[in-house]
């Protein structure tokens, strides 16, 4: 597995669970997080139910993620793993740009993490997937 590819999946990855375990704590007020950290009626129920939609999705890639990673540095196969958190993670950035997009709301706090989410797999998928056979 290519360093660059390691460390942008142990980023991603991580991040997507420190950032729903933040989120969690949050909403079981164990934690309080600032509010010029949330995006914009982050209060309103139906943008709750639309974040909370992406869990399932980030912990997946993060899990395939760190399978990945975790099979290479055993020399195992790791490329179809690699592919699923690459895959689930590009197009998590994509739903979240093309919410905002349709919402008619730019945050670049909010855009950066979800255009680099949408895009830096890019760079790794196909070789992955003309390799992947």
């Amino acid at each position: 597995m290519p360093d660059g590819q390691r460390w942008g999946l142990l980023v991603t990855d991580w991040g997507f669970i420190l950032y729903w375990s933040a989120t969690a704590l949050a909403a079981m007020q164990v934690i309080a997080l600032p509010t010029e950290w949330m995006f914009r009626d982050y209060a309103d129920p139906a943008m709750v139910a639309w974040n909370w939609s992406f869990a399932p999705l980030d912990l997946l890639a993060s899990a395939f993620g760190l399978l990945a990673v975790r099979a290479a540095r055993r020399g195992a196969n790791w490329r179809g793993a690699a592919i699923v958190s690459l895959a689930l993670t590009s197009c998590a950035g994509l739903m979240a740009i093309a919410f905002w997009t349709f919402a008619g709301d730019f945050d670049l706090a909010w855009w950066a993490p979800n255009l680099a989410l949408m895009l830096w797999p890019l760079i790794y998928l196909p070789r992955l997937m003309s390799t992947a056979g």
